[in-house]
């Protein structure tokens, strides 16, 4: 698998097509070519007589540009990355950022086929750079910054049923299961193994499955309960990150939009109350003078 960053800045994830898919279109491709190439050459010869020699030179010149270049280029631009033998295989010729191949990338293709394919010299320096190549990229399709991705991919097996759900003795063991360190890489490993469980002979399966709970094991926690066998570890684990997915898709789909707000309709004003004064603070008393004793012999209001 290889991470492809679209114009859109949305990460892809398509898988490189394997080298003996890509020999194989490149093969039917060959035939198609040769046989359009070989019926073009008979039709030429036969009326070679009505021409001059220099004619039907240049005629056959014009066949062999057409058919070896032409083919390719033509097909992949008009159906988007895909000649005969792609079509067949499930192939496509993708830009490297994940976009649809233009016709300047596959006409950089087709003429550096010309000498990676049809010529002696170079076919095998194509065909070790397209086996090293992390994305199995030939010459040509380094000068013109594409490769060709699997797009068909046979239909995945879906889980046998005692494979899908918490076995019974691990329920409360799972209730408490942190999956946070599992990668996804080791999570398909196990879910593959589970689904080719009853295809494998007795010996490898217990030692894949020994092999890949230990992995798994070292990347999720609690430990299982001691004794447990592998596949039902394997299945629980599966069967808890599978529900935990569904809640956590559950949960998004329930999470209130939070995109441009809808028009928002006029709102009567509700009639205003009048305004509680705020409480009051008790006064402080101010600070009361000392009472003078009346003076003797003064005026001694009336009682």
């Amino acid at each position: 698998m290889t991470d492809v960053v679209t114009g859109d800045a949305v990460v892809l994830d398509v898988s490189a097509a394997a080298f003996p898919s890509r020999m194989a279109a490149r093969l039917l491709d060959m035939v198609v070519q040769l046989i359009v190439l070989t019926v073009s050459l008979v039709l030429i010869f036969k009326a070679a007589g009505t021409v001059s020699q220099d004619a039907t030179l240049a005629i056959i010149t014009v066949v062999l540009v057409l058919v070896i270049v032409g083919y390719p280029t033509v097909f992949e631009t008009l159906s988007r990355g895909k000649t005969l033998g792609k079509m067949a295989l499930g192939l496509r010729v993708v830009a490297d950022d994940g976009s649809a191949v233009r016709f300047r990338q596959a006409l950089i293709r087709a003429l550096a086929g010309i000498f990676e394919i049809w010529s002696l010299v170079l076919a095998p320096v194509a065909l070790i750079t397209s086996m090293v190549s992390e994305k199995g990229k030939r010459l040509g399709d380094m000068f013109a910054g594409t490769y060709v991705i699997q797009e068909r991919l046979p239909q995945r097996r879906n889980l046998p049923p005692e494979f899908a759900v918490v076995p019974p003795p691990l329920a409360g063991w799972a209730m408490q299961l942190e999956l946070s360190g599992l990668s996804d890489r080791d999570a398909e490993a196990a879910g593959n193994y589970l689904r080719r469980f009853y295809d494998l002979r007795p010996a490898a399966r217990d030692a894949l499955g020994l092999q890949i709970a230990a992995t798994v094991a070292a990347q999720v926690g609690p430990p299982p309960p001691p004794g447990t066998p592998p596949v039902a570890f394997l299945t629980a684990v599966l069967a808890v990150r599978r529900d935990h997915e569904l809640a956590r898709l559950s949960a998004q789909q329930a999470t209130p939009w939070t995109g441009s707000a809808p028009p928002q309709q006029p709102v009567t004003p509700a009639p205003q109350q009048p305004a509680t004064p705020p409480p009051q603070q008790p006064a402080t008393p101010p600070p009361q003078e000392p009472l003078t004793p009346p003076q003797p012999g003064g005026h001694a209001p009336p009682r």
